[in-house]
């Protein structure tokens, strides 16, 4: 069994101020079907760079086979499907080929088409078949999820479950526990691998966490008894100090040798109070260390701006149009204060579009929609391109209070140097994370979001999921994350077919 081994590992971008990795050794073996996960900005992409030769580091990585990466890079998306699987696999079998896309429900003439009509789904599942055609290479899968309906992640769940030799990035966590058997996990002082799948990894990690947070509590009161202990000697050496030089001469003996006395005593006292401090201040920094890794995901709070009325929003028989062409058809429901309307349907279905309509933009339609003008609709798109600057003029320009922003992204796991860094430097995942506490400083009845958890990291997800069952804000929202929608809807409407 082959093994890539990384042996004491350290590394940071220049410029910044902190080591993504520093230190770290673990082994990985290449049959593992392997999840990678860990919060935005720990450094998942990073390590898959790391493997490929990317970027430069210190200590080593050693590595029986050769890596290959999803997604490809396909710079010109003109040619055919078939032009571009040829270029990118010159050693691909054509049967090969068509039997993985026949697991991957990709139709006969995906081959014949312009790579750039293909679905975004379609893009991934031909990528991913064409990655499984390279043999003896362990694969470095980033991320493939983002662009797949709800649909698409179980076949391709199930697809990757029925191979091995990969690590897979991802944040949806029943598409992990659908299709691997080890996670490498990213942690704020550490690097870990656990065996079994990600509800495997949850459980053993919640576990560790309350018994971590138990030996916090004695190590936080063993630290105060210390620092008190310290205090007290340094009091007591620092006593013997002023007996020394700072007596009153009229009130003491001054017989010859009493000053000489009295200044070895101090000496003694005062070397033996600072060996003692230097003793518990090493003990103390050894134990502070102690209490660096438990992940503290602290509760985000929602401020929904009430409603006056018990509809704020009707839509009945409402069709979308491109052109001449139907999006959708014949699409009814209502939202009331509270509810949580979840969207679904495949991919080029109209959510997205029905979600524009809804904010104000000017689309074609038929039907009936009941939206009154009082009616405040906060917004969080399914991409993040165009947002840039710095967080204070984000803030100013989104017309939300800055102090209540940051701190809403502090609860989101953003850290000091990310604050001072423009928003275009982000991390997709931090971007997204911008939108949403954007959204949720906004003065808005309605909140209506767009995949909103794309590229988010998976701790963050369950804030945002228990923030949302705690304060029951009336939303509607696209999301293909299979266990955010089943414990947040109220409610399932199906677009399309």
């Amino acid at each position: 069994m082959a093994q890539i081994a990384v042996s004491h590992l350290t590394f940071a971008y220049e410029g910044t101020y902190h080591n993504i990795f520093e230190d770290v050794s673990f082994r990985i073996n290449t049959d593992w079907k392997l999840g990678l996960i860990g919060r935005n900005g720990r450094g998942k992409t990073t390590f898959l760079n790391l493997l490929q030769g990317n970027l430069e580091y210190r200590g080593s990585i050693t590595s029986p086979v050769p890596y290959s990466y999803f997604p490809f890079s396909i710079p010109d998306k003109s040619k055919t499907t078939a032009e571009i699987v040829e270029e990118l696999c010159p050693d691909h079998e054509l049967w090969k080929l068509e039997r993985e896309m026949d697991r991957l429900e990709l139709s006969e003439d995906t081959l014949s088409r312009p790579f750039s009509t293909l679905s975004n789904g379609e893009q991934t599942k031909i990528q991913l078949c064409m990655l499984f055609q390279q043999d003896e290479r362990f694969l470095l899968i980033d991320e493939p999820t983002n662009h797949l309906d709800m649909h698409g992640r179980e076949i391709v769940s199930r697809y990757l479950n029925s191979k091995k030799g990969f690590i897979l990035v991802s944040h949806d966590r029943a598409f992990l526990d659908g299709c691997i058997d080890h996670v490498l996990s990213i942690n704020k002082a550490d690097i870990e691998i656990q065996q079994g799948n990600f509800s495997t990894w949850q459980m053993n990690r919640e576990r560790q966490d309350a018994f971590e947070a138990g030996e916090n509590e004695k190590l936080l009161k063993e630290i105060a008894r210390l620092r008190k202990s310290a205090a007290e000697k340094a009091e007591w050496a620092d006593k013997s100090e002023r007996e020394k030089i700072g007596a009153d001469p009229n009130k003491i003996d001054t017989k010859s040798g009493r000053r000489p006395w009295l200044g070895e005593k101090s000496r003694k006292a005062n070397k033996r109070a600072k060996a003692i401090e230097g003793r518990q201040e090493a003990a103390i920094e050894e134990k502070t260390g102690l209490l660096k890794n438990i992940e503290r995901a602290f509760p985000v709070k929602i401020i929904q701006t009430p409603f006056s009325g018990s509809v704020m929003l009707q839509l009945r028989n409402v069709s979308l149009f491109y052109g001449d062409r139907e999006v959708c058809s014949d699409v009814s429901f209502s939202v009331k204060p509270g509810d949580r309307i979840a969207l679904t349907g495949k991919n080029g279905c109209g959510k997205t579009t029905l979600l524009k309509l809804l904010c104000g933009e000017k689309i074609s339609f038929t039907g009936q929609i009941e939206q009154p003008a009082r009616l405040k609709i906060s917004y969080v798109p399914q991409h993040t391109a165009g947002i840039h600057g710095t967080l204070a003029d984000y803030a100013r320009e989104s017309g939300i209070d800055e102090e209540r922003f940051r701190a809403m992204l502090g609860k989101l796991d953003f850290t000091a140097p990310q604050y001072h860094a423009r928003i275009e430097n982000y991390s997709e995942g931090q971007k997204k994370k911008v939108l949403l506490a954007r959204s949720l400083c906004e003065d808005a009845n309605l909140f209506i979001w767009d995949e909103p958890l794309n590229f988010v990291d998976i701790l963050s997800r369950i804030q945002i999921e228990n923030a949302i069952l705690t304060y029951q804000p009336a939303i509607i929202f696209v999301e293909h994350d299979k266990m955010f929608c089943d414990r947040v809807a109220t409610e399932t409407i199906r677009i399309g077919k």
